[in-house]
């Protein structure tokens, strides 16, 4: 028997995430609407729903908000030397 790597299930804020974008597609089919009635922004709004588009339910996991890069950090040789 092969064991599969089971997906973990949503957080909280990505379900809610998926609960608005659905009701955006199936209800009320106006954004604008919708993010007032949900109290979110159209820019938010769209950035989840282009993550969504491009990879499905995963996308709309949240994401840490630390940078990939920090350019002005001080140097590893610079902290070891402290």
């Amino acid at each position: 028997m092969s064991k599969s790597n089971p997906t973990p299930p949503l957080d909280r804020e990505a379900k809610r995430r998926l609960a608005i974008i659905r009701h955006v597609e199936e209800i009320s089919g106006n954004v604008a609407m919708s993010c007032r009635y949900f109290g979110i922004s159209r820019q938010a709004y769209y950035t989840w729903y282009r993550r969504y588009q491009a990879e499905g339910v995963e996308g709309l996991r949240t994401r840490s908000k630390a940078p990939k890069h920090s350019p002005n950090a001080t140097h590893v040789e610079v902290v070891g030397k402290i």
